[in-house]
């Protein structure tokens, strides 16, 4: 049995078999369904290969506390899993701080990063240990109405009916697993590791994006160097995959 096998969490393999692979991460709150706007697209040019994170859709709580470093090394183990050397790696907020670690620490397997709405430094431990706390004590339910705020703008919010698939997301994420996870971000300080980074790196940010500004954006393209390239995408929240999936999209190439 492989550490992926013994690991439990939930993956999922679609687009072509014979083409260079592409990990999807999630963001805290999110499962792999976040990625449905770009998937067909994906799938026509990549081995895309989905998984949740701990607590998350369908994969296990595993005991905390966590650290990036094993979030980093449960993607590592699901590549030796699938027996790939090196693939391309996509993530959104903390899926995004978990390619900013693969790409420092293991940056031999990875070909590429796209980095989208993350902070290689929050800077608000506090927030983060309040947001866990509120997850213990009240429930993800309770946290949906103030994060849909925080993903969406308000234009989105108010024109867009399928906001409310992302609210049963937020529902559906164990308590523990998202207090585990809140406590993770509000401690990640990858500001020194950002030059280690030598894969061509696409780095997204969203506008109005009030959880991590563009400017935490700016900070992870010019902490990495001439391998990275930002684009911020206007009228965009924290979600901008979503919100703006065609513009996205096409900052990959595929649209």
């Amino acid at each position: 049995m492989t550490r992926w096998e013994r690991l439990g969490l939930q993956w999922r393999e679609t687009g072509q078999p014979d083409a260079p692979v592409l990990v999807l991460s999630n963001a805290l709150g999110c499962t792999w369904e976040m990625w449905d706007p770009q998937l067909d697209a994906l799938n026509g040019a990549y081995r895309v290969v989905r998984y949740n994170q701990r607590g998350h859709g369908e994969s296990p709580v595993l005991p905390g506390p966590y650290t990036l470093a094993e979030l980093g090394a449960d993607v590592l183990a699901l590549l030796d899993h699938l027996a790939v050397p090196r693939a391309s790696f996509m993530g959104s907020s903390l899926g995004g701080m978990v390619g900013l670690w693969l790409g420092a620490h293991a940056g031999d397997r990875i070909e590429a990063l796209t980095i989208c709405c993350s902070s290689a430094w929050l800077g608000q431990e506090q927030v983060e240990l309040d947001r866990a706390a509120a997850a213990r004590e009240h429930g993800t339910n309770e946290l949906v109405s103030p994060t849909i705020e925080r993903w969406f703008t308000p234009h989105f919010r108010e024109c867009h009916a399928e906001t409310a698939i992302y609210s049963a997301m937020i529902a559906s994420i164990d308590d523990e697993a998202y207090a585990l996870c809140s406590e993770l971000t509000g401690r990640v300080d990858l500001r020194a590791d950002l030059p280690a980074i030598t894969a061509p790196t696409l780095v997204v940010a969203g506008a109005e994006d009030p959880v991590t500004p563009p400017e935490h954006s700016a900070a992870i393209a010019a902490g990495i160097g001439a391998n990275a390239r930002l684009e911020v995408l206007p009228h965009a929240a924290h979600l901008a995959n979503v919100e703006q999936a065609e513009a996205f999209t096409a900052l990959l190439g595929l649209a």
